[in-house]
């Protein structure tokens, strides 16, 4: 197959990205790949909202920035920063004209939300339920132009550079391309060589390295790990972003149920079993300090107790409101067993976000020509040491657009290279015993729960390299032998993703943000800036 544009990702960067590109270009072709329906992806379940300066009469784009650069602990660019929130509320208001809805007051005015790290009012949001009504709009939306090409079930392997026509490629070699991707169509069992112009990594998040995570089942961290194997530049790869208060139920296997950080900009306090708050013993900020200082927070009162969760306190909020505004979650605690009008929440941190990746600079371009990324699989410069909530979204939405202004400059200049050989699948067979999949899945999560979570140590942390090179050697070896399959290639990337975690902690000899050692508890004053 041959395309103008390939976009690996249905997100709200992946498909904003091709409604934009396709509507400014209505001769090319746009093709968009995802690996199971095009409605699951991270977005969905994106439940806070999105941030973005709307109330000029108490907020401003320098309050904005400043409330980001303190959640990233001294590694954000703050020129990265300024352009997202600067650009950030032209791009809401595009999508509003696509047809997504945001929660209002009775006078029509939009009803701003506050989170943790956020010195205002700024989050617009859905109910609990942003992610989903942004989705909905954006598919909408797509669905309306011909030009773009959607396939379901359809997962990329790998990226096609000078690799794969026989050139030795390494992390310094110089104009090394991007001609499009090996990519499992998982309802024929082929793999199909999709050569583009120009490929665009919006691969979502990595959540699945551990045990206990808000991200769905495809976050398998795919992207990444094809930057990694394609020679490209990655970085902050150390920093795993625990959201403090998923919901504590031992019953729920596969995704925790996520209680956005919105309830607590709602009024909701964190407690001990005890029942007395203890945020402010840790941030002048209580209830509401950045996420990785709550998450380390809880993680030490569990320690300190040895109990296996904190509670969230909502019930001297009104009710009627609360609901209005948390439906989902209400619902989701009552079908548990747990009345959060009358009961406390039992809440734990749990994995959600990664804001290490692969390394662009302000339109969006990596350091293989030709190849772009969006989304939660970059480190963009936004993020820093550690996301300030609610920016996801808006990042999303920013650099789809300036990706696509780039695109639009540069695309007539390129050429689809047709010598990319179709994959070689001689000498593999089907692999006999599946359960060496499943249980090297089992042993990562463990690994990676146990050894590099929220606390770290040099001790855990080479721990976790040694039985991680293990893991990463057999599962080499039978991907090198074996029929591919959407579980083995999910497998390997989600190892590499755990190895280059695992690797970057080890790397950073200090405490920064979402970083926290044992061995090294303090912040150096020099910014040291982790690089694969």
């Amino acid at each position: 197959m041959e395309t103008d544009v390939l976009i690996i990702g249905s997100g709200i960067a992946g498909l904003t990205l091709a409604i934009k590109v396709a509507t400014k270009r209505p001769n090319i072709k746009v093709a968009v790949i995802t690996k199971t329906v095009k409605e699951e992806c991270n977005t969905r379940y994106a439940q806070g909202g999105i941030s973005a300066v709307w109330n000029h009469e108490t907020d401003n784009f320098e309050k904005h920035i400043a409330d980001t650069l303190d959640a990233g602990d001294g590694l954000c660019e703050r020129a990265i920063v300024k352009i997202v929130v600067e650009e950030g509320p032209d791009r809401v208001r595009e999508i509003i004209d696509w047809g997504a809805k945001f929660d209002k007051e009775e006078d029509g005015s939009y009803d701003l939300g506050k989170e943790g790290g956020h010195s205002e009012n700024r989050i617009l949001h859905y109910k609990d339920q942003t992610g989903a009504e942004m989705h909905r709009a954006i598919m909408e939306k797509a669905k309306t132009i011909e030009n773009i090409i959607l396939l379901e079930h359809h997962f990329a392997l790998d990226f096609l550079t000078q690799h794969h026509l026989g050139r030795n490629v390494s992390r310094v070699t110089p104009g090394v391309e991007c001609y499009g991707a090996y990519v499992l169509n998982k309802k024929t069992n082929l793999i199909e060589t999709i050569l583009s112009k120009i490929t665009i990594a919006a691969t979502g998040g990595a959540g699945q390295i551990y045990k206990s995570t808000t991200n769905p089942v495809i976050a398998t961290g795919d992207g990444v790990a094809m930057m990694y194997r394609a020679k490209g530049r990655l970085e902050n790869m150390e920093f795993v972003q625990f959201h403090p208060t998923s919901l504590y139920n031992p019953a729920q296997e596969g995704t925790a149920f996520l209680v956005s950080e919105a309830v607590r900009g709602f009024g909701a306090i964190l407690k001990r079993q005890d029942g007395s708050e203890f945020m402010y013993d840790y941030d002048h900020r209580g209830s509401l300090a950045p996420r990785d200082i709550v998450a380390r927070a809880i993680d030490n009162e569990m320690k300190i107790s040895g109990g296996e969760f904190v509670y969230l306190d909502c019930r001297h909020l009104n009710h009627d409101e609360f609901y209005e505004h948390f439906p989902t979650i209400y619902d989701k605690c009552k079908s548990v067993g747990i009345d959060a009008f009358k009961e406390m929440i039992p809440v734990v941190p749990s994995c959600h976000y990664h804001c290490g990746g692969i390394n662009t600079d302000e339109h969006g371009r990596t350091s293989i020509n030709h190849l772009y990324a969006i989304g939660e699989c970059t480190s963009t410069g936004l993020h820093g040491a550690n996301r300030l909530a609610s920016n996801s979204l808006l990042e999303g939405l920013v650099f789809a657009h300036r990706v696509a202004i780039d695109i639009d400059k540069t695309i007539d200049s390129i050429q689809i290279n047709n010598k990319i050989p179709d994959w070689d699948a001689k000498g593999v067979t089907n692999p006999k015993e599946m359960v060496l999949i499943t249980q090297s899945w089992k042993e990562l999560k463990e690994i990676m729960s146990s050894y590099v979570g929220i606390v770290r140590s040099n001790v855990r942390l080479k721990r976790a390299l040694d039985r991680l090179w293990l893991l990463y050697n057999e599962t080499e070896a039978l991907y090198g032998t074996s029929m591919i399959s959407a579980q083995m290639a999910e497998l390997r990337n989600l190892i590499t993703i755990g190895y280059l975690v695992t690797k970057s902690a080890s790397q950073r000899r200090e405490s920064r943000g979402l970083h926290f050692t044992t061995d090294y508890p303090e912040k150096q004053e020099f910014i040291d800036v982790s690089i694969l």
